[in-house]
């Protein structure tokens, strides 16, 4: 655990992201995993039916991401302000609401799957194990939500370590079962469904054991434990507006998604191929993101706002910066990395991913001003502000695909996410700094009221 509220801003944020950098890395190493051992041993077909649902799942997991970060904000506030009674109350409402969204989310999507994909204009060649892979995403719900849940408490905290460790053994297994479901036991696309899930349990477990033994800070004593209507909504007031966040921007990616898989089953393969690879790119945001999400929360309990400000300009500099240097190494070496996925396919699919992730590389950097300002917004209680820039991301992507796909096709899809995060950035700096201006003013009316 680490008190974020002394020290080199810079430094405590990219020490606290470097784990979580890694197991960004990781869980996307056993995505490419999934989609390399698909694409290689089941082919092009099976590769756009694992793809093909992708936006779906960057929904649910980012979702479940979001709505966890938001339940263990007013933990690391109060671990910030020293408060560990309040903390504790805060770890079992959070506890509380966690098991029943694992319980509505999956019952609500496990029974939807088949008119999701409808949705997202599966095409029919590849509905049917497109559908398999997803019910069984769908059904490790639960296992997504206690990993982040647990790992965003001990996050909150200031333990970015122990998470990596276990999400690393988690991906390890990954790969290992990915070999033996697809290529010893032939269970195709399911069997890559199948491995995932399994992971994700046992970096769960994982967690919840490491919690009951090895950090006594957070341990719950039986008389708290008992549900608190005030911190239940405090906490719904961050989680449901930062889910919602995440979903925002999912469903844009599932409407660029659905007009891309409109295209046929070459475009669904590299834009497949693409995303994947994005994905990987985004981890360094992500890290920087949950991590000064985090610092802002601790100290924002702490009360130092200049010290904020600080850290948010470091920060969000540094991320810009990644972002440059990323576009440049995407616009050079697109035909080699994704050579991982489409070796030998023949077609046009190579060509069509190549142009895709070349354009990527164009607005990469505009991502760092995004993800900053909205960590900023988050950490300092604002979700739903947070949320708003989120909306007008949204807008962008899906004014891209509505207007420009039926004219320039898979072109127009290439530029849809430059467009959102070009919007997102635009909007995002006015707002978080006029929400740190009312966050200073609201914690000296604290402070006065104190005094007196």
């Amino acid at each position: 655990m680490e008190d974020m509220t002394a020290g080199s801003p810079l430094a405590l944020i990219l020490r606290f992201s470097l784990p979580l950098l890694l197991g960004n890395l990781l869980q996307q190493a056993y995505h490419l995993a999934d989609a390399a051992i698909v694409g290689r041993t089941l082919g092009a077909a099976a590769l756009a039916a694992v793809g093909s649902t992708s936006s779906v799942q960057f929904l649910v997991t980012g979702f479940c991401q979001s709505l966890c970060l938001g339940f263990a904000i007013p933990v690391g506030q109060r671990f910030g302000a020293g408060d560990m009674r309040a903390m504790h109350r805060f770890e079992a409402a959070g506890t509380f609401l966690t098991v029943l969204s694992a319980f509505f989310l999956t019952l609500g999507t496990v029974f939807s799957c088949r008119q999701i994909l409808a949705a997202l204009q599966v095409p029919g060649e590849i509905f049917l194990p497109a559908w398999q892979y997803l019910s069984v995403i769908f059904l490790a719900i639960p296992f997504t939500l206690f990993y982040n849940w647990f790992a965003s408490v001990m996050r909150a905290v200031g333990d970015s370590r122990t998470p990596f460790l276990y999400l690393t053994a988690a991906s390890l297994l990954n790969v290992l079962l990915d070999c033996l479901f697809i290529m010893v036991f032939r269970w195709g696309v399911p069997g890559a469904a199948a491995a995932t899930a399994l992971s994700q349990a046992a970096s769960a477990f994982l967690c919840l054991r490491a919690l009951r033994h090895r950090f006594p800070l957070l341990a719950i004593s039986p008389q708290e434990w008992s549900f608190r209507a005030d911190e239940s909504r405090r906490l719904l007031a961050m989680g449901i507006p930062m889910g919602l966040q995440w979903s925002v921007i999912a469903v844009g990616s599932m409407v660029m998604q659905g007009a891309n898989n409109s295209l046929g089953t070459a475009c669904a393969a590299a834009y497949t191929a693409a995303s994947r690879l994005k994905q990987f790119a985004l981890c360094p945001f992500d890290a920087i993101a949950t991590a000064v999400s985090a610092f802002v929360a601790q100290n924002y309990g702490a009360s130092r706002m200049e010290r904020i400000r600080e850290g948010l300009r470091r920060a969000t500099l540094a991320a810009v910066l990644y972002g440059f240097c990323a576009g440049v190494l995407l616009l050079v070496f697109a035909r080699p990395l994704n050579r991982i996925f489409l070796a030998g396919t023949q077609g046009s699919e190579m060509e069509l991913a190549v142009l895709c992730l070349r354009r990527l590389g164009c607005g990469l950097w505009l991502l760092g001003i995004t993800n900053g300002c909205r960590a900023g917004l988050q950490g300092t209680g604002f979700a739903g502000r947070a949320m708003g820039t989120s909306l007008v991301s949204m807008a962008a992507r899906i004014l891209v695909c509505l207007c420009f796909v039926g004219t320039f096709g898979f072109g127009a899809i290439t530029w849809a996410d430059q467009a959102a995060w070009l919007a997102g950035a635009a909007v995002s700096l006015p707002v978080l700094r006029h929400a740190l201006q009312e966050a200073g003013r609201r914690l000296e009316a604290d402070a006065a009221e104190k005094g007196d």
